[in-house]
């Protein structure tokens, strides 16, 4: 495989850390973005350990844009360019509907949605001048089947981000057909996610979906950098799922 740059935020640990260590492990070279710099360093060391020929970790707030355009900037003064960024920064809430405060809409926007556009807005400008590049924007199960509702604000959230994401692809496919875009749903992962949500952590509802580890959802992610497609399910039961969701909201149809 021929190694290319990528950028990842959000990348000091969870999923964002298990790709940057699958990743490193092809021989990519690597780009960090997020604010616990310790563990954001400590992440890089393990990539380049695992074959990453270098690894930089980038102290980064991704609800700032200037941060974002800083971590772009990174990337492109070692590298001189990158072939891709993955906007994996998130956050989760519980909180139902009638609970939520506008603090509480205000983070999961500025988190979960702002972020990427960030990320979107300093990247893809980038792939277009040269012609070719892959944007992944990391979404959630639950932006498609809404079924957890202490999760509110943050299923809403990752499903702007899935629209946004569409909307980037279909506005670049016929004149600049060579900048992929793609958007990755992971569902119920055994990671501190549910442990550092706004509100009192919740265990999380499966929808009778079998858990995934972030290696098994980082395998899918090394599998979109190599063969880029428009959208990919971490687990394949959650297509299953989805489908059955509709059909039941829609009576079968």
């Amino acid at each position: 495989m021929t190694s290319k740059v990528i950028v990842i935020t959000g990348a000091s640990g969870g999923i964002g850390a298990a790709v940057a260590r699958r990743l490193g492990a092809d021989g990519h070279r690597l780009v960090l973005g997020a604010r616990r710099v310790a563990e954001l360093e400590r992440v890089a060391a393990e990539a380049r350990s695992r074959g990453a020929p270098d690894a930089r970790a980038v102290a980064t707030d991704v609800t700032r844009r200037d941060d974002v355009l800083r971590l772009r900037d990174a990337a492109l003064d070692a590298f001189g360019g990158f072939d891709v960024w993955i906007n994996n920064a998130g956050r989760g809430i519980t909180r139902l509907v009638l609970d939520l405060t506008d603090a509480d809409v205000d983070d999961m926007i500025a988190v979960n949605v702002k972020s990427a556009l960030y990320g979107m807005q300093a990247a893809v400008p980038h792939f277009v001048e040269r012609g070719a590049g892959h944007l992944i924007n990391v979404s959630s199960t639950l932006g498609r089947v809404p079924i957890s509702p202490f999760r509110s604000a943050y299923s809403a959230a990752k499903a702007a981000l899935a629209s946004l994401t569409t909307s980037l692809r279909l506005d670049l496919a016929e004149r600049h057909p060579g900048v992929h875009v793609s958007l990755v749903l992971p569902g119920v992962v055994t990671t501190d996610f549910a442990q550092n949500v706004r509100g009192t952590p919740i265990a999380p509802v499966t929808g009778g979906v079998r858990a995934q580890t972030a290696e098994e959802v980082a395998e899918v992610f090394a599998d979109l950098v190599a063969h880029p497609a428009a959208e990919r399910y971490t687990n394949p039961r959650s297509v299953e799922a989805a489908r059955e969701y509709y059909a039941q909201l829609y009576g079968g149809e």
